[in-house]
């Protein structure tokens, strides 16, 4: 692990994110880039925000973004918004807001 960018409390749910985790994960920095560029997803935009952040990261510490690759991605889950909906005879149905946590960890090609 080089460098580490995580994005906390993000509401979309962990499911639709772990669909787009899947298509990046172990690629390179600028491919995943291409990759979540063509993509309608809406887990794309929390994505790309967050690998951003992860390469201004691994600038800082004077890494070059040719040369690194994901080498981990999680998407967890984050705490659930308990909300009601009102349904028939009285009744109330119980609808789930969910929140997500992703981290995305960064490492150099030679280093697998």
């Amino acid at each position: 692990m080089i460098v580490r960018a995580e994005g906390k409390f993000l509401r979309i749910s962990p499911r639709k994110v772990r669909q787009t985790i899947d298509l990046i994960r172990y690629h390179d920095v600028l491919g995943a880039q291409a990759i979540l560029a063509h993509l309608n997803k809406r887990a794309k935009e929390y994505l790309v925000k967050i690998l951003k952040q992860a390469i201004a990261n691994a600038k800082v510490k004077g890494f070059n973004p040719e040369q690194l690759y994901i080498s981990k991605i999680i998407c967890n889950v984050g705490p659930v918004w308990k909300r009601y909906k009102a349904a028939a005879f009285g009744r109330a149905a119980p609808i789930k807001k969910r929140t997500a946590h992703i981290k995305i960890e960064l490492d150099i090609k030679g280093n697998q």
